[in-house]
């Protein structure tokens, strides 16, 4: 399958993924405040990763929510794509969200001094 194919593919599957996690009943899911950064899907659409993170709740239990409640998922983005297969979800917690959120604070914690400002005009 051409890569163009699979990137449209993984980017329809994130956008559903992110509306149907909006419907599912379970609390461990419903009040961790998901959201889907990636998909990736492999070339015969069989499986696909799933990256989300989550700002509110025990990681672990809504790493076994997701995991739970997954074949309602994948039911759902059936009924929505329009694929021959729906590929297996798997679930990966994402977690560049929280390392940009440090990286960010290390760089505004860093003081230039007076001196070495002037010798960088220089």
């Amino acid at each position: 399958m051409a890569n163009y194919r699979r990137g449209r593919i993984n980017d329809e599957m994130q956008k559903e993924l992110a509306m149907i996690l909006r419907e599912v009943k379970d609390p461990r899911v419903k009040d961790a405040f998901i959201s889907i950064t990636a998909v990736e899907a492999t070339g015969d659409l069989k499986f696909a990763k799933v990256y989300y993170s989550a700002m509110m709740g025990d990681k672990k239990e809504v790493a076994k929510g997701l995991k739970s409640c997954a074949g309602f998922i994948r039911r759902e983005l059936a009924q929505r794509l329009n694929l021959r297969m729906t590929p297996e979800l798997s679930f990966y917690e994402d977690h560049s969200i929280a390392h940009g959120a440090k990286i960010s604070k290390i760089l505004e914690s860093i003081e230039i001094s007076s001196d070495d400002a002037t010798d960088e005009e220089q």
